[in-house]
């Protein structure tokens, strides 16, 4: 976590490129999608079913992000649902403060183990439980294909500027330390500001910005209300890029079941 951080200052030596950014912007918004679609509302909430080859390229995707596997992460986030902001959640701002709810409770040793017994249902597939034990597999191979690609890029087209060593910096370390902190806000800054449309038993609020950042995942006290809904955005300007992307996905078979707002909800809106 600190060594992925340090290696961003490489920028200094690599430089920038038009097509080193948009790279890094890609990466950012699949893994993103990656860690929103189907960490957190397939693997944690199972609010949508998709095929088990499908389940496996976006649980490799995540991993790519180097923030644990799918089943490590799915245990902790159901742990936290089941105690939010209680002195059992994993990452309470209210009771940790901010710095442990947005990056220590992810460092800590008490937490680096995958409770499997909370994740049942998705650790009886073997490929899931290996990318668990070797979590440090996809990231790597992500940082290979892309100084690889980079010395391509440079021997073949020069035109875009780019080395093995820029793509690497760009398109893994700082596309990566980003990512990191987008995803932690919703632990943290989710908790502390913005509105509250539901008085749940947390302090989780909806936040519009955050929301932008995360595809959709600022709308947590939207989520915390009902989380057995595939939409976090529950009016129609709480803009949930996650919830299109899936849908549109749903319409090339891709995913299917995708568990809608109920009736008494929308009611009360």
């Amino acid at each position: 976590f600190i060594l992925v951080h340090l290696a961003t200052l490489g920028v200094i030596w690599v430089g920038f490129s038009w097509f080193a950014f948009w790279t890094a912007v890609f990466l950012y918004v699949i893994r993103m999608f990656a860690i929103t679609g189907f960490y957190h509302r397939y693997f944690s909430h199972r609010n949508f079913k998709t095929s088990r080859a499908m389940q496996f390229i976006f649980a490799f995707i995540g991993t790519s992000s180097a923030q644990r596997s799918p089943l490590w992460w799915a245990a902790h986030h159901r742990k936290h649902h089941v105690h939010s902001d209680t002195e059992r959640d994993p990452h309470s701002p209210r009771l940790s403060g901010f710095v442990w709810s947005h990056t220590l409770w992810f460092l800590s040793d008490k937490n680096f183990d995958t409770d499997l017994s909370r994740i049942k249902d998705f650790a009886k597939f073997p490929e899931l439980r290996w990318l668990d034990r070797f979590d440090i597999v996809p990231p790597v191979i992500l940082g290979v294909a892309l100084f690889g690609l980079g010395m391509f890029l440079e021997a073949y087209y020069p035109q875009l500027g780019t080395t093995g060593g820029q793509l690497l910096i760009w398109g893994m370390f700082i596309s990566t330390v980003i990512l990191y902190h987008a995803t932690y806000t919703i632990n943290s800054l989710c908790h502390k500001f913005g509105s509250r449309r539901y008085e749940t038993k947390d302090d989780s609020k909806n936040n519009f910005w955050l929301a932008l950042l995360t595809l959709g995942e600022g709308w947590h006290n939207n989520h915390h209300y009902f989380p057995g809904t595939v939409k976090q955005g529950f009016k129609w300007w709480e803009i949930d890029i996650t919830y299109y992307i899936l849908k549109t996905m749903s319409f090339v078979g891709l995913v299917w079941d995708l568990q809608p707002l109920p009736d008494r909800i929308k009611k009360e809106l």
